[in-house]
């Protein structure tokens, strides 16, 4: 399959991720090596990548910014699936075991502020703009057409939305949870035609999540 550039600009980050994120799963931990921080090695490459596809992304120019009625959407999205994701948590709602756990904690139990903070700025800041550039702009758009670049979101039909959302699920451990977000954040997308309803959404998702794994101690949603 040849892929476009545009199509590349948002796949490449992603797969980077993807491939970090086993990496760091595989790696044994050592005295020389902490797969903890591969994490921050994962925010670097790929926060690098996509300044360097940056002006790629046309539908993350300042005129597609979202008026103040849709970013109060985005955010109340964003708390909403917060919220159904640390409930939807059953072990028939889950799928295997996550690959790659994230336990910021030294030997004496102690928090690793270091590592927390790479952490929440990777999946607040990094992952939101990275995924959703991937599965909703990129992968929502190419089912419902090859030429992905020319499909209007507000087009998109079911068939484009479900199958996305479907693969979106299986990069995730807690499956219901995924397609309950996956839904959410392709609906913002579709309704405003702008990507940084999304974006956003998924940033509040990840940031709250983050601050209440901290609080909270519920490392296994980290």
């Amino acid at each position: 399959m040849n892929l476009s550039p545009a199509a590349l600009a948002r796949a490449i980050p992603f797969a980077a991720f993807m491939a970090l994120l086993a990496l760091r799963g595989f790696l044994p931990e050592s005295k020389h090596i902490d797969p903890r921080y591969v994490y921050g090695v994962s925010v670097l490459v790929v926060g690098g990548l996509l300044a360097w596809f940056w002006l790629d992304y046309g539908e993350l120019a300042r005129q597609n910014l979202p008026s103040r009625r849709e970013l109060i959407w985005s955010v109340l999205v964003g708390i909403v699936v917060f919220v159904l994701w640390i409930n939807l948590d059953a072990p028939w709602m889950q799928l295997g075991e996550p690959t790659a756990s994230f336990l910021p904690l030294d030997e004496q139990g102690r928090l690793m502020w270091p590592l927390i903070a790479l952490r929440w700025c990777g999946a607040a800041l990094i992952v939101p703009v990275m995924e959703e550039l991937f599965w909703r702009s990129f992968l929502m758009r190419w089912i419902e057409s090859p030429k992905f670049e020319t499909v209007d979101p507000h087009r998109v039909g079911i068939k484009a939305i479900v199958l996305s959302t479907f693969v979106f699920m299986l990069a995730h451990t807690l499956w219901l949870g995924a397609v309950v977000a996956g839904l959410a954040y392709a609906w913002l997308y579709v309704r405003t035609g702008k990507l940084w309803t999304a974006v956003i959404a998924h940033a509040v998702t990840n940031g709250v999540l983050g601050i209440w794994v901290v609080k909270t101690g519920q490392w296994q949603f980290w």
